[in-house]
């Protein structure tokens, strides 16, 4: 998300003696004092104190999880490395200058970018040696060649370890003709990952205490014992929650004011737990995801974590576009109302994402000279707009009474909203002449690389090819992002903004494929088997068009998978992800009722909510706090995980007070 893409992660390559300074900096919050309401329930006190003890053992966890010190017999001299960081001292016994250059493995076709020039050794069997700092996020290969000629000694691949102490030995051969470098490990690296380990153990405990509990509260011993002391009322309150099954139906009773609970069949669990989902991962990776490489979004092509939730969140936004228009079509009302509600509702979208949560706040008040337009939630209200539109324009009220024995009637989800269909399709060949035929100065047609130092530094300035060049001429360079994730890796210095105006066109064509998981479910209503085998076909079939666009690579397809560029390739790829996830979900929350969507059944009711009350409260405690280590990877993953489950906890709340914020 675009939060994430303004964090970046940066790696900078010192040379020399020379030490690198790092302060950290994080903003001072005050903690607020929460009051119980003396009217809480027993089920919301049992909630509290779970969350509670959750949240208090995540952070006593945090020191249990801090990376020990690296071990080692040879330590090179004291250094202060930042996290993804290790030392490199190079040992040169050459008679000859030796110029040592890196590329990162996942940098398609770049150029060596210079770390530092080591000079001749002084005397045979007295190495000059100089330290650098190198990243450990990825492989990288190092490049040795001796001045003045230039002439390559050797090439050495090496994944290093965070704040590991590494020696790299240049040497000759007995007939100083060929070169020898080795690289040799002089203090162990720390696992980077164990903080991971220990989150995963401890929020699988919870969900584990959780069954053992729902069990003990359905034994009839123990459903006797709260009777007594609870009274019947209660007692079924506690059993029958949002905790347990949500098959099982509350017996009515007649001394409780509460409105019985909503029919299910009214509503899909599964939507509101796929939106949830990806909303909770979304808020993960926005407040930082533990600062680990694979939460952040990739610098140019390919997919992490960061990079699937975004669409995911366009796709059931359009699934839920469709379920609304049919619902209040059948209530009676008219398209006129429901088109001048879908625009309010996207203009309302659009001036939040503007002027409540846009990026440049963090550099002081807003100005227009520097104001970004483009954001998540201004992707989303256009999106949200046309789909809607599409829908309003094709949409059937009463499906009960379509003809289903037709020769068409199989395809009755496609084939009666061909207006719609063909509309997207139009957009796509738009797509697709524009990043392909447009002309852009000093850049090749079709042109799908990041510029920089990529293509072997031939299209420096040419960042996104049609896509960055749209956005620079309609919306100007100050008013797009100013530091997109291709800095990274690439080196780039043009701006780029991920959500802009060219991507736009294909965000529709996500939301408009989870429109068409709607229209399957809408038409193929309690047929269980229709409507998940639909789906899966959907999925795979989105599934080989990616395979076809990319031919199963990073780099190297017709059109890569690209979240910068939201790419034809990655909406196909994506929607598949979210075809098949929606199947699991609906089979195992709406068929099956295994499960009851829990936790993330709750952000998914007010997503709005959660969204931008994270965006706006993300400096204040308890979403951050001053960390003793801003070098961590343990202490950011624990306050980004804290942070997290306490707006989970909030959805909670307030779906148990029955407020939702709808727009």
């Amino acid at each position: 998300m675009s939060k994430q893409e303004r964090v970046g992660s940066g790696i900078s390559y010192g040379k020399g003696e020379t030490e690198e300074k790092s302060k950290s900096t994080s903003s001072s919050v005050e903690g607020g004092k929460q009051h119980c309401q003396t009217d809480m329930t027993r089920l919301e006190k049992y909630m509290f104190v779970l969350a509670a003890t959750a949240l208090l053992v995540a952070v006593c966890v945090a020191p249990l999880a801090a990376e020990p010190s690296a071990p080692g017999t040879t330590h090179h001299k004291h250094r202060v490395l930042k996290m993804d960081e290790a030392v490199l001292r190079v040992n040169n016994e050459l008679d000859s200058e030796v110029v040592v250059s890196w590329v990162s493995e996942r940098c398609y076709q770049c150029l060596y970018q210079q770390l530092g020039v080591l000079p001749a050794a002084p005397s045979p069997g007295k190495p000059s040696s100089v330290d650098f700092v190198v990243s450990t996020q990825h492989e990288i290969t190092l490049q040795l060649n001796r001045t003045p000629v230039n002439l390559q000694h050797c090439t050495v691949p090496f994944h290093f370890g965070e704040h590991g102490n590494y020696s790299l030995w240049v040497k000759n051969f007995n007939d100083s003709s060929v070169g020898k470098c080795s690289v040799v490990t002089d203090a162990d690296p720390i696992n980077s990952y164990i903080p991971i380990l220990v989150a995963f153990l401890f929020f699988a405990g919870l969900i584990l205490m959780s069954c053992i509990g729902r069990i003990i509260l359905r034994l009839d011993v123990v459903r006797n014992i709260l009777f007594r002391i609870t009274g019947s009322m209660e007692t079924e309150r506690l059993i029958n929650s949002e905790l347990g099954s949500p098959g099982r139906t509350v017996p009515p009773v007649t001394d409780t004011i509460l409105p019985p609970p909503p029919n299910p069949s009214k509503r899909l669990r599964s939507l509101d737990t796929f939106r949830g989902i990806s909303l909770v991962i979304m808020v993960f990776v926005n407040y930082g995801g533990g600062r680990y490489w694979f939460f952040r979004h990739q610098s140019w092509n390919g997919l992490t974590v960061a990079d699937l939730v975004f669409p995911w969140f366009v796709f059931i936004m359009g699934t839920s576009i469709a379920m609304s228009t049919n619902s209040l079509l059948c209530a009676g009302s008219t398209r006129c109302s429901l088109l001048r509600k879908s625009v309010w509702r996207s203009l309302q979208l659009f001036i939040i994402g503007v002027f409540i949560i846009n990026p440049n706040y963090c550099q002081g008040p807003l100005s227009w000279d520097n104001l970004r337009i483009p954001g998540v939630l201004q992707r989303l209200a256009w999106s949200y707009l046309v789909v809607a539109c599409l829908d309003l324009l094709v949409a059937k009220g009463h499906l009960d009474i379509l003809t289903t024995s037709a020769w068409w009637s199989p395809f009755r989800d496609i084939l009666l909203y061909w207006p719609a269909w063909l509309c997207v399709i139009l957009l796509e060949i738009l797509w697709l002449f524009l990043t392909f035929q447009l002309p852009v100065p000093d850049c090749p047609a079709g042109y799908l690389g990041p510029g920089g130092i990529g293509d072997m530094g031939l299209y420096m300035n040419c960042t996104g090819g049609a896509a960055g060049f749209i956005d620079r001429w309609l919306l100007g360079e100050n008013h797009i992002y100013q530091t997109p994730s291709s800095r990274v890796i690439y080196a780039t210095r043009m701006p780029f903004d991920p959500e802009g105006v060219l991507g736009s066109i294909n965000s529709v064509l996500m939301a408009f494929l989870g429109l068409q998981a709607g229209k399957i479910i809408l038409h193929y209503r309690d047929v269980h088997t229709s409507i998940m085998s639909r789906l899966l076909l959907w999925g795979l079939f989105l599934g080989a068009i990616s395979a076809v666009l990319t031919k199963c690579s990073t780099d190297q397809g017709f059109i890569p998978i690209n979240k910068n560029l939201w790419s034809l390739s990655y909406v196909t790829t994506l929607a598949c992800f979210a075809f098949v996830l929606l199947v699991l979900l609906y089979f195992i929350v709406d068929v099956q009722r295994w499960w009851s969507g829990a936790p993330f059944y709750y952000p998914g009711m007010n997503s709005i909510l959660v969204y931008v009350g994270h965006e706006v409260l993300e400096e204040y405690f308890p979403f951050r706090w001053r960390m003793a280590d801003s070098q961590s990877h343990a202490e950011h993953l624990t306050q980004n995980l804290v942070a997290t489950s306490c707006w989970v906890f909030i959805a909670y709340v307030l779906y148990r007070k029955r407020i939702f914020w709808k727009i």
